[in-house]
């Protein structure tokens, strides 16, 4: 095979024509070539080599890659005395390989601990729950970044007491005239220094 080079010519499948016509060749990458212009109808594409033709060489066989074990549900409780699983609450703590009974889900298996959190395998399927909540305790509040942003740049002090006070007085709320107006004021009424309504 002669070596090519750009301005010559070569035999490439034409996208357009959907043959394999001459073509020439307008760009190559080291020795390979990369884009030509067919001589037929005049299309610039990338270099396609005849359909059914394999231009690099064949890989070396692939070697296996250890099996993944997939242990079924049944399998994981063998062994497990079902008697003694305890029955699903939040608020207690669970450890891994422990057996819950769930008012929905069933018999589980605890397979992962972490914080607040259990991965929990029933027979379905596997589901996050939550444990060791403790009644009355202070969860963490939403405070979305763009309030404490603001708060921040106003040089407003504790951008999460300025949130705070936001839910309090609640955002979004109307303001203005239509708050002093009661709702039996008509229009234009005292709120609005009208004249006063009779009595």
């Amino acid at each position: 095979m002669a070596a090519h080079k750009v301005g010559g010519e070569v035999d490439a499948f034409c996208t357009r024509c959907k043959m394999t016509l001459a073509h020439t060749i307008l760009a190559m990458v080291g020795s390979k070539v990369a884009r030509v212009r067919c001589n037929t109808c005049g299309g610039d594409h990338a270099y396609r080599s005849e359909p059914g033709a394999r231009t690099r060489a064949p890989s070396s066989p692939r070697v296996p890659r250890a099996e993944r074990v997939v242990r079924g549900f049944e399998e994981q409780l063998a062994g497990k005395d079902v008697a003694k699983a305890r029955p699903y609450s939040p608020k207690d703590t669970y450890a891994v390989d422990e057996l819950i009974s769930h008012p929905t889900f069933g018999l589980g298996l605890v397979t992962v601990a972490r914080g607040e959190k259990v991965d929990v395998v029933f027979k379905a399927e596997q589901k996050t729950l939550v444990h060791g909540r403790v009644e009355g305790a202070a969860r963490p509040a939403y405070h979305p970044a763009a309030v404490r942003a603001e708060t921040a740049e106003a040089g407003g002090g504790d951008p999460l007491e300025a949130a705070e006070q936001d839910m309090e007085v609640g955002l979004g709320a109307p303001a203005g005239p239509r708050e002093a107006r009661s709702p039996a004021s008509p229009p234009g009424g005292p709120a609005q220094g009208g004249d006063p309504a009779p009595s």
